[in-house]
């Protein structure tokens, strides 16, 4: 923990830069691990509580739970349209139909895996990153954080999904307007409690998701339909923000 708090206090930039390097690799490390030992997500998920608690611990031996988030939110669920968006969101994986994709002991390493993904990368990406930056530009921290994430899953155009190009594509441009949209919810209610929770939601749902019914054109109006309903919400709480400039709620 001295190392860490060493880098955060000499460059909390380079440290939100680290943590993002470190769980890229370390994370497709246990994965490509997992695959060679036949067992999916076995390796992924140690790898992910493992970075999930060192994190943890460093921001809460620092006292920094409030600086990124992991706080009950500040403005009230009227405000974020009671988060239906995000509700919505979260049925799109269901939508081909539901299925069993793997078995019991696999189901359950990639559910917890998940869960993992969605805490590390809201607390690394919309707080660590976005925190760090926007207090010299705010927009400029919002493009950031919300292009990085989009461009972090770009690896599945090399990880051999079984997809064609526009739909990996439009799951990037996807991606990056989901980044959008969760910085602006972090943004405006001073918590990643909500986006930490969908975001894992979201991604251990997928097991279930019934790809193999899908065509490309199924999959890309899926993703065109997530993209303007993720751009429309995020776009939605970026102006009450605006609008509200005064608002004790922001900072």
């Amino acid at each position: 923990m001295g190392i860490l708090k060493k880098l955060y206090d000499k460059s909390k930039i380079w440290f939100a830069v680290s943590w993002i390097i470190a769980y890229c690799v370390l994370m497709s490390l246990g994965d490509a691990i997992s695959a060679w030992i036949g067992i999916e997500k076995f390796v992924t998920l140690a790898v992910g509580i493992l970075l999930s608690a060192i994190l943890l611990l460093f921001l809460k031996n620092n006292g920094l739970f409030l600086d990124y988030g992991l706080c009950a939110p500040k403005s009230c669920a009227k405000s974020m349209l009671y988060y239906l968006p995000i509700i919505f969101m979260l049925s799109a994986n269901l939508w081909y139909g539901v299925t069993v994709n793997y078995g019991v002991l696999e189901t359950v390493l990639y559910i917890l895996s998940m869960f993992c993904v969605g805490f590390l990368e809201e607390v690394i990406f919309r707080g660590l990153l976005f925190e760090t930056m926007r207090k010299d530009n705010v927009k400029v921290a919002v493009i950031v954080s919300s292009v990085t994430f989009g461009i972090g899953h770009i690896i599945n155009l090399i990880n051999g999904s079984g997809a064609e190009l526009l739909p990996n594509l439009l799951q990037v441009a996807y991606a990056t307007t989901a980044g959008f949209m969760f910085v602006m919810m972090y943004y405006k209610s001073k918590s990643l409690i909500v986006c930490i929770i969908a975001h894992g939601l979201f991604n251990a749902l997928s097991v279930f998701a019934n790809q193999t019914s899908a065509t490309n054109e199924m999959q890309i109006l899926t993703a065109l339909l997530l993209i303007v309903i993720t751009g429309s919400y995020a776009l939605f709480l970026a102006l009450s923000i605006k609008q509200k400039p005064n608002n004790s709620n922001n900072k």
